[in-house]
């Protein structure tokens, strides 16, 4: 009999380093989409703030830290890490995505020139600034981007584009640091 073993998304891919930018699994245990019923966003804020120590955050913004993150995620709410509270269940509809979605930190110096070459964003610092988050094309797949921290974003696509995820970035790494090799 056949027997399965579960993988994480970004098994035998991660981590991947070229240049100054290195991709890792950023894949938290728990992910849960929030969908907050029309004119209960202020009491699903205070639920989340007390029970996760996060509010909702405003739209293309995030709140949290590392750990534990709400994104916001268009008209919903993606929450990252802890296991929602139960009082959440209770005021918002709560969807488990656990299985659903990839979740990889890009970093190092050039990593807004690696992202530029995939995402019709401008992720430049002074007009994407760290817990800002955004949903866009990343090269073909539909994803949500965030910046977590001066040179570090994290990125999200669903699970099965992870490996596709890997291999555009892994590209792009790959040219700009051809480039910075032929201006030296």
């Amino acid at each position: 009999m056949l027997k399965l073993s579960a993988k994480m998304p970004f098994d035998d891919l991660l981590p991947l380093s070229v240049g100054t930018v290195t991709l890792s699994d950023d894949t938290p245990e728990n992910m849960s989409i929030i969908d907050c019923p029309v004119g209960t966003e202020a009491k699903v804020s205070e639920v989340l703030k007390s029970a996760h120590g996060m509010g909702l955050p405003a739209a293309n913004r995030t709140t949290g830290s590392a750990k534990n993150r709400c994104i916001w995620f268009g008209k919903n709410h993606l929450l990252l890490g802890p296991k929602p509270d139960d009082a959440l269940t209770k005021i918002a509809r709560l969807s488990d995505v656990s299985d659903g979605y990839a979740v990889l930190r890009a970093e190092g110096k050039d990593i807004e020139a690696v992202l530029a070459r995939l995402v019709p964003l401008n992720l430049a610092q002074k007009h994407f600034k760290r817990g800002h988050t955004a949903r866009s094309l990343i090269q073909h797949m539909h994803g949500s981007l965030t910046r977590v921290s001066d040179s570090a974003f994290q990125v999200i696509v669903f699970r099965s584009m992870a490996q596709t995820l890997v291999h555009d970035l892994e590209r792009a790494m790959i040219s700009v640091e051809a480039r910075a090799s032929l201006l030296k």
